[in-house]
C-alpha cells in the first residue's frame, strides 16, 4: 500500500512539475508587414516553437482583428486603429510589445498626378482596407489635398487583392503599405503621399492581448519580447542572412527592395521619444503595460 501511495505521489509531482503556462500553445496572428517580419524570422529559426508559440499569417489588418475578435488567436499585431476598434468591447485589451513606427511605410498611390485628381470631375475609385488604419490615412489625404468634396467610390479590398490592380483610365487612389506598394509600382501606380510626408499622422505597430490572458502567460510573453529584440538585432547584424530566412513571406521584394523598405519604418521595440509617447497618449494608446526591455 505504501509503495502504491509513493508511486501516485511521484506521478502527481511529475505531472505538476511538467505542467506550466508553457504547455499552453499561444496563437499569435500577424500580417507580413515589414514591421512584423521579425516574428516570421523567429518562427523560421524555431525560436517561437521553443516557447510554444504558433504564428498565424494573415492577409490584412482587418482580417487579423476579426480573427482575434472571433477567438481564433490569443494575441494579434496591428496599429492603434485596430486597438481602438476593439478596446471599446474589450476593455482589458492592451498593447504589450511595440515593433515600429511607420516612416513612409504607409502610402497613398494613384494612376494620375495629384493635380489631375484635384481637377477631375469624374468619380474616383479608392481602394483600401476600410476597417483599418488605411481609412484614417485616406481621410487625412483627402482633407489635406483638397479632395474631400470629390465623388469617392470606396472599395474595400485586402492588400493581396489590391496589389494585382492594373492601371486603367479611371482616376484611382490606393492606400497601401510595404511591401505591397512594390507590386503596384511595377503595375504603373505612383506614390502621392506617405507617413514620411505627414508627421501628424502617427502609425505605430504593436502586439495586443487581454490583461487576463497576459497575466496567465506572462513568462511566455516576456520571452517573446526578448525574441523580437533578438530578431531585430539579427537584422541589424546581418540583413542578408535575415532576408534569406524571411524571403518566402515577402516574395514581392528582392534584397535591394527589402533594404530600402527598412528606411520606411523606425524600430521602437526598445525605446521611443518623449514626443512620440505624448502623441500616443493623446491618441488614447496606453503604454503603461508595455513589456520593458531587459537588456
Amino acid at each position: 500500500m505504501l509503495k502504491k501511495i509513493i508511486l501516485i505521489a511521484s506521478l502527481l509531482f511529475l505531472f505538476t512539475s511538467c505542467t506550466s503556462e508553457y504547455d499552453k500553445r499561444i496563437k499569435i496572428s500577424a500580417t507580413t508587414w515589414i514591421g512584423y517580419i521579425p516574428l516570421f524570422y523567429a518562427k523560421e529559426k524555431g525560436w517561437l516553437s521553443e516557447i510554444n508559440i504558433k504564428l498565424l499569417s494573415v492577409t490584412s489588418l482587418a482580417e487579423n482583428m476579426y480573427i482575434y475578435e472571433a477567438g481564433n488567436s490569443d494575441a494579434y499585431t496591428g496599429t492603434q486603429y485596430e486597438y481602438l476598434s476593439l478596446s471599446t468591447s474589450m476593455p482589458t485589451l492592451k498593447p504589450i510589445i511595440m515593433f515600429d513606427r511607420s516612416n513612409g511605410g504607409d502610402l497613398v498611390m494613384s494612376n494620375i498626378s495629384l493635380e489631375e485628381l484635384q481637377s477631375t470631375t469624374t468619380e474616383i475609385d479608392a481602394y483600401l482596407e476600410i476597417d483599418s488604419i488605411n481609412n484614417t490615412i485616406l481621410e487625412d489625404f483627402l482633407v489635406s489635398k483638397g479632395l474631400k468634396n470629390k465623388n469617392i467610390n470606396y472599395i474595400n479590398k485586402d492588400q493581396v487583392q489590391i496589389k494585382h490592380l492594373k492601371v486603367t483610365s479611371k482616376p484611382t487612389i490606393i492606400v497601401t503599405y510595404v511591401p505591397y506598394n512594390l507590386s503596384l509600382e511595377k503595375n504603373g501606380f505612383m506614390e502621392l503621399a506617405s507617413t514620411k510626408d505627414n508627421h501628424d499622422i502617427v502609425v505605430v505597430d504593436a502586439m495586443f492581448t487581454k490583461t487576463e490572458f497576459y497575466n496567465l502567460h506572462k513568462a511566455q510573453f516576456i520571452e517573446l519580447k526578448q525574441i523580437v529584440d533578438r530578431s531585430i538585432e539579427a537584422l541589424h547584424k546581418d540583413p542578408k542572412e535575415f532576408y534569406s530566412v524571411v524571403q518566402p513571406y515577402i516574395l514581392e521584394m528582392d534584397y535591394e527592395e527589402f533594404q530600402a523598405s527598412l528606411n520606411d519604418i523606425i524600430w521602437i521595440n526598445k525605446t521611443f521619444s518623449d514626443k512620440l509617447k505624448t502623441k500616443m497618449i493623446q491618441a488614447k494608446f496606453p503604454i503603461r503595460d508595455l513589456i520593458k526591455d531587459e537588456s
